[in-house]
């Protein structure tokens, strides 16, 4: 494992995330500033923030963390299939978005599992 979370993969793409979604958010009509909008920026931001967090705690605690990460990977991902609903989203971008979530929560259940192994096997 990595000493920093900023090399670890995972927290690179959940940071390439919440930048993407700051990007197609700022096309979302200006009623939604305070409500989906900020919902789905706050789910984003999240994701490497507990990442980032977890990382230099314990194995037990990073697990914690990652979860709440995974948790949040899993509501942006509903907040996008919202706002495609709603029309907010192009489907081409919510598509781009839904797969760098569902790589993001892959990546979340990978690193999950390694620790959950290295903690079974001291």
């Amino acid at each position: 494992m990595s000493n920093s979370y900023r090399d670890l993969k995972v927290w690179q793409k959940s940071m390439d995330l919440v930048v993407r979604i700051y990007e197609v958010t700022g096309n979302f009509p200006q009623s939604e500033t305070y409500g989906l909008t900020s919902q789905i920026r706050r789910a984003a931001v999240s994701v490497p923030s507990n990442i980032a967090e977890g990382k230099g705690r314990s194995d037990k605690d990073f697990s914690r963390f990652l979860l709440q990460a995974r948790g949040s990977v899993w509501e942006a991902e509903t907040q996008v299939e919202i706002a495609l609903r709603l029309k907010y989203l192009k489907a081409a971008e919510a598509q781009e978005l839904l797969a760098a979530a569902s790589e993001i929560s892959r990546m979340l259940n990978g690193v999950l599992n390694a620790l959950s192994r290295d903690n079974r096997n001291p």
